[in-house]
């Protein structure tokens, strides 16, 4: 109580309470914006600028951008559009729109369709943004053949907006910008061969754009295949994109299935073009409003739908029972895609913009590309028979494979003597099966209870497992429930790891939704991560959400994951009804069987996370823009091993024995810390 007494003297008042203004936000946490303050993280600034000069070609007022890259990291980008306006901003007396578009968060006009019908843009913050995190920013507009130049720092004005003089062949806007190596750590250089790629990558994605690049000749490394100049125009858009990807390897169908679709209403359009490669791997790539979507998202599961149903008809007309058999992924596993769409009000998840959420976008899609793969299938007999060819020797291949697992987990089952607390699932084969790790014998209860007895199994857990990176391999071996984790799965561990002999297709955790839950998690993960990493790999391991919140009135209940979700529900589910009841789960094994079964249990109802392993930094916005990239290009830090050592090191610091790392890393991080439930 002493210290305490002692805490509360201590002044805390309105003077500690700290109001950002203006750009500062984004100086402060300029994670929150750009994802980093890493070299990805700086290139996304030239992203930025380049996809508002996209935007203004993409609206048909723009058909020429040029990248200029200098010495010292300065980058110019300079479209001939409209140029952004000058005059006097209504709301913001002598200022001009440029200056407030430049120092004001969510500033444009990109909120509704009045200038824009389809944009990149959605929060206003992009340029905005680039000028808060650089040192040096100047942007010159020519409007109604006038000349204005304003120059920024650091998100401020260090000069009015000037009028430079009549121009008579010039409009648009042009934007030069240093970044501030104050935020972006370790002093990092803009990489030419990145946004080379980047460069000619936009040019593919809109057909109506020139877009001619520049570099000092003395940032380009002899060997580089980094033109010094280029001029990029491709009129025929993601075909040319795709036969230059692809160069002389045969594919499945001799010309790829490629057009471009004009959506109902006025709702966009949807450009496509897509091959099967006879040899080699395959790739897709999806982009909205010319942003790449390395995540993929809801206009990519449209194109799954489409293809997967029309090649399944043309086979079952054309008297193939196999075809019955086929699925989104046989098509899709070995197929070249490029697809590009261009909607009004993308939803993104994030600022970075990386995966598509509008869930309309599927059923367009779908909808839009099904007619015209069917007519393809019915127009282009051969190719659409030796298609359907390829892909049953696919599903062939899957099958026999599943077959091999099956047979392989038979035998399993029969030498292994599996651990007294699992409940096993009744069916023989691996094929749909769920292994649900669960936190302790009371939650584990309640999931026997809850769970499907064909298809799901139940493991309990007894509290935190071991810490699998700080103990020695003998206490490993010694402690047992790891043990029993690895027996009843069936796959073994590390040396002796192998992902066919794996019993169930889906190793699921769930623990309680709160921070003992998420501690367990994390630990059980690490384990999988260090011990078998393919599993995580090859996509078998996933996170069950439990809700936190059980919200009723009236015979009218419904579940939140979380204090936000709670929110949502009151304002969405139940507005406008008195005395709703709120209660809180302080643990699974607290929940009703049927109401575990209902949230968190049934694959109709409930809600996965899978976990994933993060790829090389080539997966990014800069890798996706050029599928068949050049390695040389980049520098060896670039390359997966090193992103996979990085996560190696950064496991070992947060989990390993040194309690020094973790202690730093918290110091390091705590700034991003927004909330803290307690």
């Amino acid at each position: 109580m002493t210290n305490i007494s002692a805490k509360l003297e201590q002044s805390y008042g309105a003077s500690d309470i700290e109001v950002l203004e203006g750009l500062e936000p984004v100086r402060k946490r300029p994670g929150m914006y750009i994802g980093g303050t890493d070299d990805r993280a700086m290139h996304h600034l030239v992203s930025e600028i380049l996809d508002n000069s996209m935007d203004e070609a993409v609206a048909g007022f723009a058909n020429r951008i040029e990248i200029h890259l200098a010495k010292d990291n300065v980058v110019t980008i300079t479209d001939n559009g409209r140029g952004i306006p000058v005059d006097e901003h209504p709301k913001f007396p002598k200022k001009s729109a440029l200056e407030v578009i430049l120092t004001t968060l969510h500033s444009g006009g990109k909120f509704s369709n009045k200038a824009y019908q389809t944009s990149g843009g959605l929060h206003g913050v992009g340029i905005s943004v680039v000028n808060a995190l650089s040192c040096e920013m100047c942007v010159e507009i020519a409007r109604d053949k006038q000349l204005y130049k304003q120059s920024f720092s650091r998100g401020l004005p260090l000069t009015g907006l000037e009028n430079i003089g009549a121009v008579s062949n010039r409009r648009g806007t042009s934007v030069t910008f240093k970044p501030d190596m104050e935020i972006f750590k370790g002093e990092p250089d803009f990489r030419p061969g990145w946004l080379f790629q980047m460069a000619r990558s936009k040019a593919y994605l809109f057909r109506g754009v020139e877009i001619r690049w520049s570099c000092d000749p003395d940032l380009i490394k002899p060997d580089s295949k980094v033109s010094e100049e280029a001029v990029f125009h491709f009129p025929n858009g993601l075909l040319d994109y795709l036969n230059a990807t692809l160069g002389d390897r045969p594919c499945i169908p001799d010309s790829p299935f490629s057009g471009i679709i004009d959506l109902p209403d006025q709702q966009g359009r949807v450009e496509y073009a897509i091959t099967w490669p006879e040899t080699g791997d395959g790739f897709i790539h999806s982009y909205c409003n010319t942003v790449p979507t390395p995540q993929g998202g809801t206009h990519e599961t449209g194109l799954r739908g489409a293809l997967t149903r029309g090649l399944k008809s043309f086979g079952e007309m054309s008297g193939v029972k196999k075809a019955a058999q086929i699925t989104a992924d046989d098509i899709m596993s070995g197929a070249c895609v490029l697809l590009s769409v261009f909607i009004r009000e993308p939803q993104f998840q994030g600022q970075t913009k990386e995966k598509l959420a509008n869930s309309e976008v599927a059923r367009l899609v779908d909808t839009a590309i099904k007619d015209y793969f069917d007519n393809w299938l019915s127009s282009n007999t051969n190719s659409a028979k030796a298609l359907l060819e390829y892909v049953i020797e696919r599903t062939d291949d899957r099958l026999r494979k599943k077959e091999e697992r099956i047979t392989a987990r038979k035998v399993g089952s029969r030498r292994t003597r599996l651990p007294g607390k699992l409940a096993d699932c009744s069916r023989q084969n691996a094929d749909d099966t769920e292994l649900f790790i669960v936190e302790g014998d009371s939650a584990g209860g309640s999931a026997k209870q809850a769970r499907h007895r064909e298809t799901q199994a139940i493991l309990p857990l007894r509290g935190k497992i071991l810490n699998v990176v700080s103990a020695t391999a003998d206490k490993i071996r010694a402690n047992a429930e790891i043990q029993d984790l690895i027996t009843a799965m069936g796959c073994g561990a590390g040396k002796d790891f192998d992902l066919g002999k794996l019993r169930y297709e889906r190793i699921i955790i769930m623990t309680d939704a709160d921070v003992d839950g998420a501690h367990i998690a994390a630990l059980l993960i690490t384990f999988f991560y260090t011990r078998m990493r393919p599993l995580i790999e090859k996509g078998h391991l996933y996170l069950a959400q439990p809700p936190l919140y059980r919200l009723s009135v009236k015979g009218k209940s419904a579940y939140a994951r979380d204090d936000l979700h709670k929110d949502e529900l009151l304002e969405t589910e139940f507005k406008g009804r008195q005395n709703v009841e709120v209660g809180r789960f302080k643990g699974l094994g607290e929940m009703m069987p049927k109401q575990l079964k209902e949230t968190t249990m049934n694959p109709d109802t409930r809600t996965l996370i899978r976990v994933t392993v993060p790829q090389a930094q080539l997966i990014t916005d800069i890798q996706t823009l050029q599928p068949d990239i050049d390695e040389d290009i980049f520098e060896p830090d670039m390359k997966a091993e090193e992103t996979s050592e990085e996560l190696d090191d950064l496991i070992d610091r947060l989990m390993g024995k040194s309690a020094e790392s973790r202690f730093t890393f918290i110091q390091e991080n705590a700034e991003f810390v927004e909330e803290i439930d307690v």
